[in-house]
């Protein structure tokens, strides 16, 4: 799924592609949280909230979601917090007429982590597998 069918970029120029990739780092923490995130994903199905939970993965602040893994008090490189496809429709970062493609492309949350990763030089969605119990 191509990040720019998603979300609502009109008017601006693509985001330039990063020298280094921090992703290394995304990797090692993710490890690190999968459980924690799981264990979210899974609250958050059952309890009603939203059949598509979504991730942030950032280095910075943002105001999408509610914090669950705060970088400086794990002492980590990505703070993670965890919202839905329905905020990220009401805040404008999915448009609305692209909501079936998301459904359409988004992955078993059982199995896999819907990352919304965002670095200075863009974002992007990434489906990242939870490790085999």
């Amino acid at each position: 799924m191509n990040i720019e069918e998603l979300l609502n970029t009109e008017g601006e120029e693509s985001p330039k592609k990063p020298k280094e990739s921090p992703l290394k780092s995304l990797e090692t923490d993710l490890k690190f949280y999968a459980e924690s995130i799981k264990e979210v994903a899974v609250e958050i199905m059952v309890e009603g909230i939203s059949a598509y939970p979504i991730f942030i993965a950032h280095q910075h602040e943002v105001s999408v979601g509610e914090l669950i893994l705060d970088k400086d008090e794990l002492n980590t490189n990505w703070t993670i917090q965890a919202s839905t496809l329905e905020e990220f429709v009401e805040k404008g970062i999915v448009k609305p007429e692209k909501k079936e493609l998301f459904i359409k492309n988004y992955k078993n949350a059982h199995q896999f982590m819907c990352l919304f990763v965002m670095v200075p030089e863009g974002a992007n969605f990434v489906f990242y597998p939870y490790p085999k119990s």
